[in-house]
């Protein structure tokens, strides 16, 4: 099987994948009405202590609630962009998403991809955190870390600033049992093969896998395709479980294509490279 391509601006990296081991803080916190919601994830990562992580919404309403979907490049800066935004009337209900929580120009910053219900429908897409407001408290969990972050950079490959995990405290005893690996992976890497591999690197044999990022059009276990070559993923569900001693993921996803349609189900192992970038959370488990 040929994997697909996608041809980006700059120079391909060498490293197609990275991952840092940190520490590993179980969080739950809510939101409180009247704030941004990059502003009250920041607060509740403050008060953790923690640097970096994820947090998962299931439910929640924002009003006002601003995002935008993925979209072909308009120029050859880029292999694919943003839509136009989209600002829904009224509350907007969160079905569920995932913000991936880092730093970018000094303070604390989201990267959301998730599904939401308005007057205009349910519709899915990148939220844009500073311009979100909530609008009554929600409750968020998730996992954070005090010892490594997400760091966006600019990349010479894809010319977009991106999330990249990075060490960034040398105390490594917080880290040593209970850590989380915070990983990225590269254009058309496939993203199932390439979690598995960052596993093996790092000894882990089962996990539970978080994150969002973009596919190169997207193969599902049903036969369905989406002929997309700029998505915004969500993983619903990720799993990696120990098959003759080796890791071996699953993932189970959500996905907008640029039409806006939506689609879901597990993809197919070695046939889903990324378009842009993948930031992960990977979550080690003893089972």
């Amino acid at each position: 099987m040929t994997l697909r391509t996608i041809r980006h601006p700059g120079p391909a990296s060498p490293e197609r994948s990275a991952a840092v081991a940190g520490s590993a803080v179980p969080l739950q916190f809510t939101l409180e009405p009247g704030q941004a919601v990059d502003a009250a994830i920041a607060k509740g990562f403050a008060n953790s202590g923690c640097t970096g992580g994820f947090v998962e919404f299931d439910g929640g309403r924002c009003d006002p609630f601003q995002f935008v979907m993925p979209a072909a490049s308009p120029d050859a800066l880029h292999a694919a962009w943003y839509s136009g935004t989209f600002e829904p009337g009224g509350w907007v209900t969160i079905e569920r998403a995932c913000a991936i929580v880092g730093w970018r120009d000094g303070k604390l910053f989201i990267h959301c991809h998730g599904i939401w219900n308005s007057r205009d429908g349910r519709q899915m897409g990148h939220m844009l955190g500073p311009v979100t407001i909530v609008a009554e408290p929600i409750v968020v969990t998730g996992i954070g870390s005090r010892t490594a972050a997400f760091k966006a950079l600019p990349d010479a490959e894809t010319n977009f600033t991106l999330f990249e995990p990075m060490l960034v405290s040398e105390d490594m005893a917080q880290a040593s049992h209970s850590g989380v690996l915070l990983a990225k992976v590269r254009p058309n890497e496939d993203i199932t093969l390439a979690i598995e591999a960052i596993c093996s690197r790092h000894g882990i044999k089962a996990a539970n896998v978080y994150g969002i990022g973009s596919l190169n059009e997207v193969r599902f276990t049903d036969g369905t395709h989406v002929d997309s070559h700029a998505t915004e993923v969500l993983i619903r569900k990720g799993r990696v479980v120990s098959v003759d001693g080796l890791p071996r993921a699953s993932l189970d996803i959500d996905v907008v294509d640029i039409e806006g349609r939506i689609f879901a189900g597990e993809i197919v192992r070695g046939d889903n490279p990324v378009c842009v970038t993948f930031e992960l959370v990977i979550e080690p488990r003893t089972d």
